[in-house]
């Protein structure tokens, strides 16, 4: 029998961290949610030697060789990266196409489905435990953070967002979040948060925003979503010119969504993407329409998106060989 076996993997959110001062042996946690596109799509099957093409061919090379010497040690596979999501843009595109590459091999050589595990072993989720949980289950997840003895953060928490509920996305091209060396160099420069910051947080993420997805309150979510999105800002604004939001015409998009109804405003990881949340896909579409032209003329991509609750999708096609 001959295999291939295809992976999709969505993009995700990141709402904001909840503890960066570490005072109780546990640092970053964070929340998180699933988001039905941009995708990350790629097939993988057995070949005579390593083959990778398509999107984020290069780095997918990489993650390959990488699983191959724990997972599969000597064997090859023909990789293809069918459309990848956005690099740098604060969907966790890296982690994704790891999990997503690993998967694919895990799969092929018929071995657990273990993303927690995989994340470690790529040398993903060094803060986050989002991505791998996110790829597991989909929906809005929390992790509990990083403590001495953390592999990959572990999913505290997992609630499904509301199918009527929508997703505005507002991104600058212009414009490229932190990442690499920058990135880590940034959150050592960066000093502890107050514990009555990381206090507020894990409040506001306890006992407003999932109490409010399980009775479905938009009104009362958004409003938790918005507060953590200032504290978590304002921790970081010394990293982004002083500012809440990489980019500053992304901010002005999201703060004229809010005046149009929109609510949960914020900036998922270093940006530069925004986002905020509408009750309807008719309430968005309004609110498109008032807010699209003016951020497109600006240079601007806006979108309406929905939550994902699953994870991600991985499908294997068996055909005997001549």
């Amino acid at each position: 029998m001959s295999a291939r076996v295809s992976v999709a993997a969505t993009a995700r959110l990141h709402l904001g961290f909840l503890d960066m001062n570490g005072g109780l042996g546990r640092k970053f946690g964070g929340l998180g949610l699933s988001l039905d596109a941009p995708v990350t799509r790629l097939t993988l099957a057995r070949a005579a030697q390593n083959g990778v093409s398509g999107a984020e061919s290069a780095r997918a090379a990489q993650l390959l060789e990488k699983a191959q010497a724990v997972l599969a040690p000597g064997s090859a596979h023909a990789l293809t990266i069918h459309e990848a999501i956005p690099a740098h843009s604060g969907f966790g595109s890296g982690t994704q196409l790891a999990l997503a590459v690993t998967a694919a091999l895990r799969r092929l050589e018929d071995l657990p489905h273990e993303p927690a595990a995989d994340a470690a072993m790529m040398s993903r989720g060094a803060r986050s435990g989002l991505g791998a949980g996110l790829f597991a289950t989909g929906g809005l997840v929390v992790d509990g953070g990083r403590g001495a003895q953390t592999q990959t953060p572990p999913v505290i928490a997992r609630a499904a967002f509301p199918e009527a509920w929508r997703v505005l996305l507002v991104s600058d091209p212009a414009a490229v979040g932190l990442h690499g060396a920058d990135e880590r160099e940034a959150f050592v420069a960066l000093p502890p948060s107050r514990p009555d910051e990381s206090g507020e947080l894990c409040r506001l993420v306890l006992m407003q925003a999932l109490p409010a997805l399980a009775e479905t309150d938009l009104a009362a979510f958004g409003a938790a979503v918005t507060r953590i999105q200032e504290i978590v800002g304002d921790y970081f604004a010394p990293r982004q010119g002083g500012r809440r939001f990489t980019s500053a015409k992304v901010e002005a998009a999201v703060a004229k969504l809010l005046r149009e109804g929109a609510t949960g405003g914020g900036q998922t990881s270093w940006g530069p993407t925004g986002f905020a949340f509408a009750e309807s896909e008719a309430a968005a579409q309004t609110m498109l329409a008032r807010v699209g032209p003016q951020a497109r003329a600006e240079g601007l991509e806006i979108s309406i998106r929905k939550g994902l609750n699953r994870g991600a999708k991985i499908d294997a096609v068996y055909a005997r060989m001549a």
